[in-house]
């Protein structure tokens, strides 16, 4: 199951759907009840509601689009089997059935899924929703010109490596049967018990053959969700989306649907957006953002306003900031040398670099401290707050490093508060203590993503962070930690190149695992053992912070995205 071009678009996935966000613990929204903010009256439809985005929604094309759980502007218009609950909180974290009738029916094996489809689903044009549409449209996203999207069905499909779409094989994949309208199976190579959670993909939204226009689809394409696309300009740089008349809320549980016109604008400066949200004039009193966050001086100016403190949602999404380790390179091929670095972090000092406590919380897994991903307590190099220099020492002098050592770390120019100059400098403090030299070496960010990324280039020694694709463990450890996921020729994101035997067959036996609560407990422990090896050292998971208009009512914000959900909301 390797996944070689998955982190980039991870984290792309977060802010573009909230998704594209891009946290960790498991709570929604301070101070913000899904039941009252906005005003005391309750939600009503009508209105049109602002998105205000730095970067355009491009690609919108259920085939192209890399999100979680759906996305968030994309899942307006594009429906799928499962989908996430549309809830506060941890609450939120979960899979429910959205097109389907269930969450999916496994094989005693978990290497056949079936789905039914629910009674009385349409298209924006009446027309209805079958089974053959969403085998289509999972067909159209293996096509090279639509490529894009979660890398998941090519590996997971029976005989799906080498299919190359609908366009230049007609015969389709034999691994995905539908025997009648509204039922749909398929077959996998070897159990996926996380099978529902992909299927919130919006590869699984249903395409009508008859209007698939290849490329230019995007322009257009087919809603089976509560809203159309009505006009698409400069590649999602300004999207505007009005009410499927065909939509109904009797087969659409998640969806409130409460706006009759969606404006989405994008290209805008973060500081722009903050200040046109903060003022909430005009057309902005109704507006929010998916992708925008309060950065450390806007929150301190925000939090001493009541007014503009009362509208900031919190949340938290599975993500993770951390240093990696290329063992193949000195000194980090010793463990004392990996775990010394570890007891010399101090956390504090990197979290005020991230912004503050209230935009990043100190870890010490690997795994987000959410419980859907089974999240177990532990600290294997306890460092406490400030680092222990002093057990740094003793461990470098047990390596042959007496007098301490130099070494380079590598992070990037961007400023993203995250593996940027201002952590990169908090760690290169704080490993001073411990007698420990770091040279910095920062790139600009195209360059550090084409270093770290590839194994002849990985330096010993760099920055990382890691997101959800969905609310579990094994799209978390298995691309970091899964050696048959090591990519020698391109994209890896296995950075420390562990192969262990041991490991490889604990994420297969996860993955068979139906009870995704039972699975959880496991991916937990084995987040554990992975961590005695010293690979990385977990630093902190972000907190995002967004404000929006005054006259916004109804705020969702759960732990599967950590931002507000649109399909929730409501305007005065």
């Amino acid at each position: 199951m390797r996944q070689p071009s998955l982190t980039a678009r991870r984290v792309a996935a977060v802010s573009v759907s909230l998704v594209l966000a891009a946290g960790a613990a498991a709570c929604g929204p301070e101070d913000n009840d899904a039941k009252s903010s906005g005003g005391d009256s309750a939600p009503h439809k009508g209105g049109t509601l602002t998105v205000l985005n730095s970067n355009p929604q491009q690609d919108f094309d259920p085939a192209r689009l890399y999100t979680s759980g759906g996305g968030n502007v994309p899942s307006l218009v594009f429906r799928t089997l499962t989908t996430r609950n549309r809830e506060n909180g941890a609450a939120g974290a979960k899979v429910v059935p959205d097109l389907a009738t269930d969450t999916g029916r496994p094989s005693k094996d978990a290497t056949v899924w079936t789905y039914t489809l629910k009674k009385g689903l349409k298209y924006e044009d009446g027309t209805a929703i079958t089974s053959a549409d969403i085998k289509y449209g999972i067909e159209r996203s293996f096509a090279p010109e639509l490529s894009g999207g979660a890398p998941y069905l090519r590996d997971w499909l029976v005989g799906a490596a080498d299919y190359q779409g609908p366009y230049k094989d007609k015969k389709g994949l034999a691994a995905i049967g539908t025997p009648d309208e509204r039922t749909i199976v398929f077959h996998l190579n070897k159990p996926e018990g996380e099978f529902p959670y992909l299927a919130t993909q919006t590869q699984f939204t249903p395409v009508p053959k008859a209007k698939d226009t290849g490329t230019k689809y995007e322009e257009h394409p087919v809603s089976s969700g509560p809203y159309k696309v009505v006009s698409n300009q400069n590649d999602g740089e300004h999207l505007v989306l009005e009410r499927n008349t065909h939509w109904s809320a009797a087969t659409d549980a998640e969806r409130k649907a409460y706006p009759d016109r969606i404006d989405v604008k994008s290209g805008l400066d973060s500081s722009v957006i903050n200040q046109r949200l903060s003022s909430s004039q005009g057309a902005d009193a109704a507006a929010v953002t998916t992708d925008t966050n309060l950065g450390p001086a806007e929150l301190a100016k925000v939090t001493g306003d009541k007014e503009l403190a009362s509208r900031v949602g919190t949340g938290h999404f599975g993500y993770t900031d951390y240093i990696a380790f290329n063992p193949t390179v000195k000194p980090f091929d010793d463990v004392r040398v990996r775990q010394a670095i570890s007891y010399a972090i101090d956390r504090s000092s990197v979290v005020n670099a991230a912004g503050g406590s209230a935009l990043a919380e100190s870890a010490t897994t690997f795994l987000p401290d959410q419980k859907s991903f089974g999240y177990e307590p532990y600290d294997l190099f306890p460092a406490g707050a400030t680092g222990n220099a002093a057990k740094a020492k003793e461990l470098l002098r047990q390596a042959g490093h007496p007098n301490g050592l130099t070494v380079t770390l590598t992070h990037s120019n961007s400023k993203d508060f995250e593996t940027s100059p201002e952590i990169a400098t908090a760690i290169q403090d704080a490993l001073k203590k411990a007698g420990i030299t770091v040279k910095l070496q920062g790139l600009e960010e195209n360059d550090y993503s084409d270093t770290i990324h590839s194994v002849k280039s990985e330096p010993g020694f760099f920055l990382a962070h890691w997101g959800a694709d969905w609310p579990s463990g094994g799209p978390f450890l298995a691309p970091i930690f899964d050696g048959r996921q090591i990519v020698k020729d391109g994209a890896n994101f296995n950075t420390g190149l562990l192969n262990d035997k041991s490991v490889n067959a604990e994420i297969d036996a996860i993955n068979k695992l139906t009870d995704l609560d039972a699975a959880a407990k496991r991916w937990g422990a084995l987040d554990k053992k992975i961590g005695e090896q010293a690979l990385t050292v977990p630093l902190f998971h972000p907190v995002y912070k967004r404000l929006y208009g005054k006259d916004i009512k109804n705020v969702v914000i759960s732990d599967w995205t950590g931002v507000l959900d649109i399909s929730q909301v409501a305007v005065k």
